[in-house]
This record gives C-alpha cells, sequence and structure tokens, in this order.
C-alpha cells in the first residue's frame, strides 16, 4: 500500500503473477485504471485457476484466481511463459506475447556437471512438495532398475521429503538456496515427470532448464512446454510411457558418454534459446 505513493514516478509497473496473492484486484485496479499507469503482467502458470495439489491452508482459500482476467483487460503488455499461458491471456488482450523462462548462464547457472567422474550415476529431481506427486509416474520405473540391479542413486531436492518409502536408493536433500546449484550438479540426469492436466499445461519447463543449463540431460513427460525444450534423444528424452522412461533411464545409466554428449547438447540449447542474454531484446520489447 506503501508503494502506490511511488507509483506515480514510474513509467511501467511490472507486476509478476499478481500485487497480493489474496483478495481481489485492488492495487492493480488502481495503478492501471487510477493513475494510469502501464503495467506490465508476467506469469508462468496457469494462475487462473486452482493447484490439484495446492495446500489447504487459510491463506490459500482466500487466493483470487479470477482477477487474473481482469488484470490481463488492464494491462499494457502481458508476458506469458508458453503458448498455452499466452492464448489463456490473448482472450483478454491482444497484446500477450511467449516471453519464456530463461536462466543466467554467466553468473549462476554457469558450471557443467562432469558426466566422465567416476562414481554412481544419480538421477535427480527438484520441486517444492505441491509437485511430489508428479513422481507417481517414476516410482514404478526406478523400482524396476534397482530391482534389475542397476546402480543409481535418486536424488530429490524439496522442501519436504517424499512418503514414497519403497525405494532404497532414495536420498533427500532439503532445498536451500544458497546452495541449490552445488546440490543440482550431483546430479547425472535430471527428471521432470508431469501428470497431464490443465493445470500441469501451463508448466514452462523450469526443472528441464535448470538440469540442462548445467550439462544434465533431462527427462521430461510431453506435457506443457517441455517438447519445446527438449529435442528427443539429442539433449535428454521425452518419456510418455513407463516403457519409454524405463529405456531412456536405462540407457543413459549404462552409457557415461551418453549422458556426457546431452548434457554438452542440453547446454547449448539454454544457452541459445533460454539464456538471459539470448532473451534480452525480447524482454526489453516489453517496455517499448
Amino acid at each position: 500500500m506503501a508503494l502506490l505513493f511511488s507509483v506515480s514516478s514510474y513509467d511501467f509497473i511490472f507486476i509478476h503473477r499478481e500485487a497480493t496473492p489474496i483478495g481481489p484486484p485492488f492495487f492493480e485496479w488502481i495503478v492501471a485504471n487510477v493513475l494510469r499507469k502501464r503495467i506490465v503482467y508476467d506469469f508462468d502458470d496457469a494462475i487462473w485457476m486452482k493447484d490439484p495439489a495446492g495446500e489447504r491452508t487459510l491463506v490459500s482459500q482466500l487466493k483470487w484466481q479470477e482477477k487474473v482476467g481482469s488484470i490481463c483487460r488492464w494491462a499494457y503488455k502481458i508476458s506469458c511463459g508458453n503458448a498455452y499461458l499466452r492464448d489463456y491471456a490473448k482472450q483478454f488482450n491482444p497484446n500477450a506475447i511467449i516471453n519464456p523462462t530463461t536462466l543466467d548462464t554467466d553468473n549462476l547457472h554457469n558450471q557443467v556437471r562432469d558426466q566422465n567422474e567416476a562414481s554412481t550415476p544419480v538421477i535427480g529431481w527438484t520441486g517444492t512438495h505441491t509437485t511430489l506427486r508428479h513422481l507417481d509416474i517414476v516410482w514404478p520405473v526406478l523400482e524396476r532398475l534397482e530391482s534389475e540391479g542397476h546402480s543409481f542413486i535418486f536424488h530429490v531436492i524439496s522442501n519436504q521429503p517424499p512418503e514414497y518409502t519403497n525405494l532404497r536408493a532414495l536420498r533427500y536433500t532439503p532445498w536451500r538456496k544458497a546452495s541449490e546449484i552445488q546440490d543440482l550438479l550431483q546430479f547425472h540426469v535430471g527428471l521432470m515427470p508431469l501428470v497431464d492436466d490443465p493445470w500441469a499445461r501451463g508448466k514452462c519447463a523450469f526443472k528441464a532448464l535448470q538440469y540442462m543449463a548445467l550439462g544434465i540431460p533431462a527427462l521430461v513427460s510431453p506435457v506443457g512446454m517441455n517438447t519445446e525444450v527438449v529435442q528427443d534423444g539429442a539433449n535428454g528424452f521425452i518419456c510418455a510411457t513407463d516403457g519409454q522412461w524405463y529405456t531412456a533411464l536405462r540407457s543413459l545409466l549404462m552409457d557415461g558418454e551418453l549422458r556426457a554428449s546431452q548434457g554438452r547438447a542440453a547446454r547449448q540449447t539454454i544457452v541459445e534459446r533460454y539464456s538471459v542474454a539470448s532473451n534480452k531484446n525480447n524482454f526489453l520489447a516489453l517496455f517499448q
């Protein structure tokens, strides 16, 4: 509320998702219709609907998903993480563009996993407790690989441990901002399974982008933006069935050179298409 007194000195107001997570779009209405400022509205999830795994807290119950359409109408331009989100926004405003998730490959995601290091292969996944449900897709495949004698560690980085206990190879690390990059660099292979539902289709492949920026092949479900980022067999694998997950994981566990070549291609994809440097002009165009 105090920030409203400084809004008049700015040409643009950049709003990511919402000004406040609860209640109607009170602040956005004032900025757009009273102060007459140009809003650049940015979102990278299907925030106009409820997350199927959302928390049942008081704050989550007070969220006002209906306001997304209103903010889209009032916006000068809308920055959307993928085509699914852009198509939703264009119902309310023609000035919606795709501005994909970008990573700083020079100053943050600027290290590369050594795939030739002689160690037990680590299959990894990172995410929040609300996305742990997607791991149900791969638990049976991981169990099968373990039962067949394949040596690996399945490393989960999250704010809560998974409840699944049938996998002996499971390792859990609490997510910490300070150590996130070093924790991710322990992975040889990164997973991004997604249940195919309307919420997941709004996902912008952030997990896969993080893995790939660090030279880690990404194995993904063909949902949301995943199929735009991953080229099957080149910088990772697209897996729609148990059989495809099994075959891809088995190949990468057994072939360090395949992991290395896909990791190099993955890193190149991010630098060329999803880095801050490569997306700079697209982002700056929002303010023209």
